[in-house]
């Protein structure tokens, strides 16, 4: 007992920022998730409801490497209560186009192209918040507590958000997205005390200084950086995925937005129970081959059977072998970088990691709706019901997206077999002192 009073009196700050934060998270999902719905049922195309993750990603992963330099100058309390509360105000214009009747999809785009380019200061700021509130020995509980509130955010977002649409409108789930943030936002203020960066002579650099000094850190330590590539080519085809998955379960005869909040769910459970085993698993030996071996088993499993599949229960179980390593993934994946990178240095190493792993993220998007819409839908509407591919994928709108998915399902794994052979990776496993650029 006198250990956990021990462990919780060491990580009071971040169990508190954690557990806010977390609740402010859950509000904004929720928020996102009815207005991928309104989008959708508005406007009935893959491609105009990928458009809102694009305009999100798109600034975020262009001016990312610049901001990272700011916010490694910035006080990280205040970059995150001022990003906070810009999006708030950006939620709140949404509530009042909501009220007045004049919300469209271009507003959204606009709205979130906002978001996206505070978040580029935001990101950063809480990462090295989190190094600077979590003790080191902690850095793989944390990740673990962080990965467990996101599978958390995501079972309970599509429940709550249903349920809200379902007795009011969209206009309640809005409103409730605007109070997790107060809560969120008083805590930080008052409660949470966040250390200062340690000085380093770096932060005298200008901004493209130090954006270049970041890029430099990554370039003399090739295993961070191709570590951080092999995200990068798993994102496109996460994105692609994230592009086509709503289209395909809205449109599937046995789908719709029930079927789409229930996959969810499940795959929020497998990342939730995922999560807790990334929190207790002890240290394995080889955090680069668990890395390799659990998103392989994620693009091998769950992209099959969404082609394959015809009924939730079979999209459920795809989602739990898709989603329930990912959590262990992420953790070894964020102590590799949090215990490789001088804590001086994070925020202009994250920032040029966000641009160089995140790129592919508004690629993935565009290329997913228009594969869709423009390609896989009107294949396989031109095929014969009782062709090879109609027994395999369906009829009817959705079956294009399934077919998209089986060839996911291969990119996936080319990509992992391809990166496991990278022996610049597998030098994280006997960690050399970190080259200053």
């Amino acid at each position: 007992m006198s250990i956990l009073f021990k462990t919780l009196s060491e990580l009071r700050g971040f169990l508190i920022l954690w557990l806010t934060q977390s609740f402010s998270a859950l509000g904004s999902s929720m928020t996102n998730f009815a207005l991928i719905v309104w989008s959708y049922q508005q406007e009935g195309s893959a491609l105009t409801t990928a458009l809102l993750s694009v305009c999100s990603y798109a600034p975020y992963v262009v001016m990312s490497i610049f901001a990272g330099a700011l916010s490694d100058k910035w006080s990280k309390k205040a970059t995150m209560l001022v990003s906070d509360s810009f999006a708030a105000l950006c939620t709140a214009a949404v509530l009042l186009l909501l009220l007045a009747g004049r919300l469209e999809i271009w507003h959204l785009y606009c709205l979130n192209a906002l978001n996206g380019l505070m978040n580029t200061v935001q990101q950063p700021a809480a990462d090295v918040a989190t190094s600077l509130l979590t003790p080191k020995k902690y850095y793989q509980r944390a990740s673990g507590l962080r990965s467990f509130s996101n599978a958390l955010v995501t079972v309970l977002t599509p429940v709550l958000a249903t349920a809200l649409l379902a007795f009011t409108d969209i206009q309640a789930v809005i409103a409730f997205d605007l109070f997790t943030f107060t809560v969120a936002f008083a805590t930080l203020l008052f409660f949470v005390k966040i250390p200062a960066l340690p000085k380093d002579g770096r932060q005298r650099e200008t901004v493209l200084q130090s954006a270049k000094s970041g890029l430099s850190y990554l370039r003399h330590n090739r295993g961070i950086l191709d570590l951080i590539l092999f995200l990068a080519a798993i994102n496109l085809t996460a994105s692609v995925y994230n592009a086509a998955f709503p289209a395909m379960l809205i449109s599937k005869e046995d789908g719709g937005s029930t079927a789409l909040g229930i996959v969810n769910t499940a795959t929020g459970l497998a990342t939730l129970a995922g999560s807790i085993l990334a929190a207790v698993l002890p240290a394995p030996k080889s955090r680069v081959r668990v890395i390799c071996n659990t998103l392989l088993l994620s693009m091998s499993t769950e992209n099959l059977l969404l082609a394959l599949g015809r009924s939730v229960p079979v999209w459920c179980v795809g989602a739990v072998l898709g989603w329930i390593c990912i959590p262990i993934m992420s953790a070894n994946m964020d102590v590799l970088l949090r215990s490789s990178i001088p804590i001086a240095m994070q925020g202009r190493v994250y920032a040029a990691r966000n641009t160089l792993q995140f790129f592919t993220i508004p690629l993935g998007y565009l290329l997913g709706g228009y594969l869709v819409d423009e390609v896989f839908e009107p294949l396989m509407a031109a095929q014969p019901a009782d062709g090879l591919l109609s027994a395999l994928f369906g009829t009817g709108k959705g079956a294009g997206a399934a077919m998209l998915f089986l060839a996911l399902a291969l990119a996936g794994v080319l990509t992992c077999l391809a990166f496991r052979r990278d022996r610049r990776i597998w030098t994280l496993e006997s960690p050399q002192p970190p080259q200053q650029p």
